[in-house]
Parts: structure tokens; sequence; C-alpha cells
């Protein structure tokens, strides 16, 4: 087969607008995964909130893949193996939580099962707990509740304030890190340099395939650079516009089963 491995985004591309696998669409993947094609899922959601997608598409069985973070961590779903990781500095947390206090906004991480923020009733830090099927744990102050590795912080809050902020903080850290908003009222603060495609040519490597071996399915900001890298790059028909410029095959929305369209789609043209 052509084909070898299909990463999917998950938030928009994968799920519906109900953040679930439609019937339809998760039977398409078990088909393609029991005809020898590995699974990819690549999200900026951190690694519990991937866990349960991974568990409905039997990555474990089928041998495979979590690459959380943006790319941040990269797990083996078989063997619980992580297979790589990038860390945040914390020398730079002070700044990121200087500039969400001075704007008002919420900051968050993650340990284990938790999202950690001192705002846990903030309407934004309740969205990406949900999403993650997460707990929210308040402390007290972020920076000392923030000892352990870390391999992203999160910024939410009002949409246009927000992109006021991302401007001001890239233009600080854009030589010692990534700052780009997810979604409008999510801003990611990530390792410099870690981004979906970056973190595939690390996976592709370890497992001898190469990038025309590989699709890539995706909707937002953060997928354009696995888009742009697969040898078949595929933006979801409800995609940013920015992501359908640069994508070698425009299929149809997560409404419409667009991700299950396409991989059928290039499934049969083998």
């Amino acid at each position: 087969m052509k084909y070898k491995i299909i990463v999917l985004d998950l938030d928009g591309t994968l799920t519906n607008t109900k953040k679930e696998i439609t019937p339809h669409t998760l039977e398409v993947l078990l088909r393609a995964q029991e005809k020898g094609i590995k699974i990819v899922l690549a999200s900026g959601r951190p690694t519990y909130g991937i866990v349960p997608l991974a568990e409905k598409l039997q990555l474990s069985k089928y041998e495979g893949y979590i690459l959380a973070y943006n790319g941040g961590e990269i797990i083996d779903w078989k063997t619980g193996e992580l297979m790589y990781k990038n860390l945040l500095d914390h020398d730079v947390l002070p700044y990121l939580y200087q500039c969400a206090k001075d704007n008002n906004f919420a900051i968050v991480t993650y340990d284990g099962e938790y999202v950690l923020t001192e705002y846990p009733d903030d309407e934004y830090v309740l969205k990406e707990a949900i999403l993650n099927v997460m707990k929210i744990k308040k402390v007290d102050n972020f920076l000392e509740a923030v000892k352990h590795p870390i391999a992203k912080c999160l910024i939410v809050g009002e949409p246009t304030r927000l992109a006021e902020l991302e401007k001001e903080m890239y233009e600080h850290l854009k030589d010692r890190m990534g700052v780009f908003r997810s979604e409008p009222y999510f801003l990611e603060l990530v390792p410099k340099g870690i981004d979906k495609a970056q973190s595939l040519a690390v996976l592709l490597k370890e497992l001898g395939m190469t990038k025309d071996e590989m699709i890539a399915i995706g909707d937002g900001f953060n997928d354009l650079s696995m888009i742009k890298f697969a040898g078949m790059g595929v933006a979801m028909g409800n995609a940013q516009q920015i992501v359908k410029d640069n994508a070698d095959f425009i299929t149809l929305t997560n409404e419409e089963d667009g991700a299950a369209y396409a991989i059928e789609k290039f499934m049969s043209e083998e």
C-alpha cells in the first residue's frame, strides 16, 4: 500500500462538534488498522486527554501512537514507551505567569489527570478540563505548585484581548519558545521548535517510514506544519483557510465524517 501511516488531529478533525468519534469514522479507522496502517493521534491536548480516543480506536491492539502537546511527547500506545519528549524551561515560567496575571487571564498546566490553575471557575479553564476529560486542581500559587517537568502551559481568555497578548508574548519569546493559539481563547506556550511535523519526522525515522507514506489530516493552525510535511496533506472542510490553502486535498467537514471520507478515498485508490 502506498500509505502506511495516518496522522489525525482530534478536535475539529477526528471528532464531531460533540467531541465524539462517529460510528462510521470508527469503522473506517479500525478497518485501516486491520490492513496494517498505523494510526497516530496528534493533538495539542495533554496525553491524559487523548487516552479515551486512543482506547476507542484500539491503538494498543494495533500498535498506534499518541503525539501529545503538539508534538512535545510521542508515546507508543502498545508498549507505553515514551519515545520522545521536549519540556518547557522552568526559568520562563515567572514571565508567563506575570503576563497572565497582568491581563487578568488564567494560566494552566497539567499534572497527570489534573489541570492545575489558580482559577478553577474560569469559563475557559472549564472548557479545557471538559475537552480533555480532566479534573481541575486549584492551586494557591501557580509558580510554587509547578515544580514537576511540564511540556506546555496554556493562557486562556477572551479572544480579542488574548490575540493582543499573543503578539506581545511572541515578540518577547520568539527566540526561546513557541507562542500560538490553538483556539481563539487558548494561547499555547511550548518549547521552541515544537510542532507536529518535527515530532512526526522523529517517529517516521523510528518506524523506518517516509513522509511520502503518510497522510496527515487536520483543521487548525497547529496542523499546518504536518499537512505541509506529509505526502498527502488533507484539510477538513471546516479547516481554517490557511490550512486549506496548503493542503493537497480538502475533504468534508467533521460533521460529515470528513476524515473517514478522505481515508476511504485514498485507501480505495491503492
